[in-house]
Parts: structure tokens; C-alpha cells; sequence
């Protein structure tokens, strides 16, 4: 491994652009997966890897992993082939990968253990840190005392810290070690297919975009319910919950990209500098935690045939903690574009449905002759992801009566990214993209954003509801518009 004067600075002219079509590099490059034995790895990281590589044939990856458990060569070998062939990976580039992945058996908080792990790198690496936030502190802060590689990119799970100062302290940690431009703050929510698809929605259609403002729009839902439960994953998500897991990461993310202002160019510089405007105008609607949060958990049930035990009894929650599997909030973006406009952000669990959905409800018009009859209903575009589709819901004239107003709607499919979601993470990581990725400022107005509801909910001063496994949350709660 040749080290190298580790570089502090950022040149935003050399940052890439979201839309660029220039294809993959054949330049090797060596991914490092700290964590490799874990289930993200193995479920997430891996399979995006062999996608990517399938996809793109002359793309050189040496893929090493490390983590403290043992695994054999031929153990890792067939880990990895298993991955791959969970997405039907093949070709040249993942032949290539599988004659030279190797696993090593690593205390990844160890200086010298680092150091050997990127000795066996034959490539500037990027470090993937698929490890809980405790050990990636731990592992950066190890990695200070480590001579890096020239081309060092570091890539990070959420939650990036768990509040304002700790989210600024490991800022401050990575950008000792790379800088800014080679910090992946990973949110895979939000793909390269679906940034471009909710901009061109927005920006390249006249008709749309001078409606998307608070002249126009009522209010705007972000949805993402789920239908599965805990899954397994107690030991992370009893100590975060739904707020933490999605709202204060992914949701804020999807928000900030449906109410910026069009950025002059897609690259990741004028992208990411006008979601950080809107988060830095984002407050909690009236600054009253009580009455624009709500949580609920949920109780046994049934979803889709199968029986779903209460969270509470699920194996390895802990009560006392109250952990809710269901949240709300309700937040404006304080600016000339959306004040006043409520913005509900919504995810939860063991939910009746899949929803993926933003919703956006347009004002009733001025003025509707008095001669039509029915009609009524707000004109609503809303906005699916993953898949990726809108449908516009129009008042029309209906067939028959002439005056009989009835609803008509408008569908479309965008185009679909040729990619899994971690495959175009991984992409942008590996190219030294940085669109995709939640810069270092971002990540703690995130914090910001939620402290008053996180601080209120602590306080006891929100009750936590209950809402049986397969429904659609508590009854008490303000219904979220449906088809």
C-alpha cells in the first residue's frame, strides 16, 4: 500500500454531477467493508455490489471485509457468492471480484488492526462502516493514529450521532481524516432514479412547478408505512425508533428535495447547498411538540395471514424504554416558497399497507359556479417512490349530466434507475460522487429538527397510543389521505 500527504481540502469545481453519463471508471478500486459480517452486508451491500458490477463490466472492485469474526476463505468465498446470486450477479467484473476478495479477521477499533487492513488494499479504498454508531466512532477516532491513502473515501450508516453536539462532534472526527467531499453520510432512501425523477417532475414541467408554492398548496403528506415488524432488529431499533429511523434521516431528506428552489446545475455542490436552505428554514409547525408529534407502538395482530406478536413481546425490547414503532410530525419550511404550509412526515410499522407516498394537496379554487353538482374533493398530486409514479387527481365533468362534477385521475410511470438503491449508493461511493450522500451540515439540522419532539416525547408530555399489527394506526389519529 502507497501512503500518501492525506489532502484537507475540497475543490467543488471537481464534483460530479448527478446526471453525468460518462460511465464507470476502469481504475480499480478496493471497497472495505468494516462489519462484513453483519446482516447489512450481507443483505444490503453485497447484493448492490454484485448489481453494480453486473451492470457495468469494466468496473475493477477488490472487495475485502473485516470484522471480528472468523471465517475461512471458503467460507467468505460462498458469503459472497450467495449475495451475488440473491440478485443474479455475473459477469466479468464479478468474476474479477471473486478471484480476489479475501476476509480478515479484525478488531476494527485497533490502530494496528486498521493498519493491516489497509495494507491488503491494492487500491485507494473506501472504507464502508457497516458497524453501530458506538464502533464507527470508535474505529474513526482509531483511524486518526492510521497514514491513509490518498483517495481514502469513508462511508457512514445512519444515524450519523444521536443529537445536535454528537452529530457536530463526528463531523468534526471524519473531517480530521478525509475531506468533506469524501465523507458518504449513506441514505439510500433516496436513489439517484428518484432525486432525478422528483426534479424533472418539478422543474422541467411549466404547469407544475409555479403551483408547488404556498399560494397553491394546502398541505403536504410524506409517507412511508410498512407492513413487516421488527424483523430481528431489536437491538438497533429499540434504541431508535421510528422518529430516529426514518423521519430524522430518510423523510427530511425526501422533503428537502420536494420544496428547494431549482438548483442551477445537478451537481452535488448546487444540490446539496439548496437542501441544506430548506432544513435550515425547517421548523417544528408552531414550535408545539405536543400537538404536532404523535407515537404509537404496536400491539399483536395479523398482517397478510400471519400472526405478529405486541412489540413489547417481541425478543429483545425493553418496555420501560418505550420505543414507538409509529410517528408523526408536523413541520414548516419557514421561507417565501412554503410558510405556513403544514408538512406531515409519517412512518411506522406493521402497518395495513405498503405506503410510499408523497401527497400533495392543493387549496380549493376561488370560485366554482354554483350550477355544478358533486366536486368538493382538493385537487391532490401525489407522488410514489419505489416504484417511482404520479397520479394527478382532477374534479372533472363526468359522463351523463353535464353538471355533475366526478374525480378523474392522471397517472404516469418515471423511469425506473437501473440500479438497486445500495447499488447507486455504492456507485457514487466508489466514484467520488457525493450527490447521493447527506453532507456533514445536513445531518445536524436533521437533529435540530427533531430535538423538541425527541425532548417533549422524553418528558412524557406525548402519550404513546397503541394500534393492533395490521391496521392503520391508532383511530384517534388524523387520517393521511388515501387513493
Amino acid at each position: 500500500m502507497t501512503t500518501a500527504t492525506r489532502q484537507t481540502a475540497s475543490d467543488p469545481a471537481t464534483e460530479a454531477t448527478i446526471g453525468d453519463e460518462g460511465g464507470p471508471s476502469s481504475e480499480p478500486v478496493t471497497l472495505l467493508i468494516l462489519g462484513a459480517s453483519g446482516d447489512l452486508a450481507a443483505r444490503l451491500l453485497m447484493p448492490g455490489l454484485g448489481g453494480l458490477l453486473a451492470h457495468e463490466p469494466v468496473r475493477r472492485v477488490q472487495l475485502i471485509g473485516a470484522g471480528v469474526e472468523e471465517y475461512s476463505d471458503e467460507q467468505w468465498h460462498q458469503r459472497v457468492r450467495d449475495s451475488f446470486a440473491s440478485v443474479e450477479a455475473a459477469g466479468p467484473a464479478v468474476d474479477a471480484l471473486l478471484a480476489s476478495t479475501r476476509y480478515i479477521t479484525a478488531d476494527v477499533t485497533s490502530a494496528d488492526a486498521l493498519t493491516t487492513l489497509l495494507d491488503a488494499c491494492e487500491a485507494p479504498p473506501a472504507i464502508y462502516f457497516a458497524l453501530p454508531p458506538a464502533i464507527t466512532e470508535k474505529a474513526c477516532e482509531a483511524l486518526k493514529q492510521v497514514q491513509l491513502p490518498e483517495g481514502t473515501a469513508l462511508a457512514l450508516e445512519k444515524p450519523f450521532g444521536t443529537d445536535v453536539a454528537s452529530a457536530g462532534h463526528l463531523n468534526e472526527l471524519v473531517l480530521q481524516l478525509v475531506p468533506e467531499e469524501r465523507v458518504h453520510r449513506v441514505d439510500h432512501f433516496l436513489g439517484r432514479a428518484t432525486v432525478l425523477n422528483l426534479l424533472g417532475l418539478r422543474f422541467a414541467n411549466r404547469l407544475i412547478e409555479p403551483m408547488l408554492n404556498n399560494q397553491h398548496v394546502e398541505s403536504i403528506d410524506i409517507v412511508y408505512d410498512e407492513t413487516l415488524g421488527l424483523e430481528g432488529r431489536a437491538r438497533y431499533y429499540d434504541h431508535a425508533g421510528a422518529l430516529v429511523d426514518m423521519i430524522q434521516s430518510h423523510l427530511l431528506q425526501v422533503m428537502a428535495v420536494l420544496t428547494m428552489n431549482a438548483p442551477s446545475t445537478l451537481t452535488a455542490v448546487d444540490l446539496r447547498d439548496e437542501k441544506q436552505l430548506v432544513l435550515r428554514a425547517t421548523r417544528l409547525l408552531d414550535g408545539d411538540p405536543v400537538a404536532n408529534s404523535r407515537r404509537a407502538r404496536y400491539t399483536a395482530g395479523t398482517i397478510e395471514g400471519r400472526d405478529l406478536p405486541a412489540y413489547t413481546a417481541e425478543e429483545g425490547v425493553d418496555a420501560s424504554i418505550e420505543t414507538e414503532t409509529l410517528a408523526e410530525m408536523v413541520v414548516e419550511v419557514q421561507n417565501w416558497r412554503w410558510a405556513g404550509v403544514p408538512i406531515r412526515l409519517r412512518s411506522g410499522k406493521a402497518l395495513a399497507s405498503r405506503r410510499r407516498e408523497i401527497v400533495i394537496t392543493f387549496r380549493p379554487p376561488t370560485h366554482v359556479p354554483r350550477e355544478f353538482v358533486g366536486g368538493g374533493t382538493p385537487d391532490r398530486l401525489r407522488i410514489a417512490i419505489a416504484p417511482d409514479e404520479m397520479s394527478l387527481e382532477l374534479n372533472v365533468n363526468g359522463p351523463g349530466d353535464s353538471y355533475d362534477l366526478s374525480r378523474a385521475t392522471l397517472h404516469a410511470e418515471f423511469g425506473l434507475g437501473d440500479l438497486t438503491a445500495y447499488g447507486e449508493v455504492l456507485a457514487g461511493i466508489l466514484d467520488g460522487d457525493p450527490t447521493l450522500s447527506v453532507r456533514g451540515d445536513s445531518a445536524v439540522e436533521g437533529w435540530r429538527i427533531v430535538a423538541p419532539v425527541l425532548d417533549a416525547w422524553r418528558a412524557g408530555d406525548v402519550p404513546i397510543d397503541e394500534y393492533p399489527a395490521g391496521t392503520a394506526g391508532p383511530s384517534s389519529w388524523p387520517a393521511v389521505e388515501d387513493d
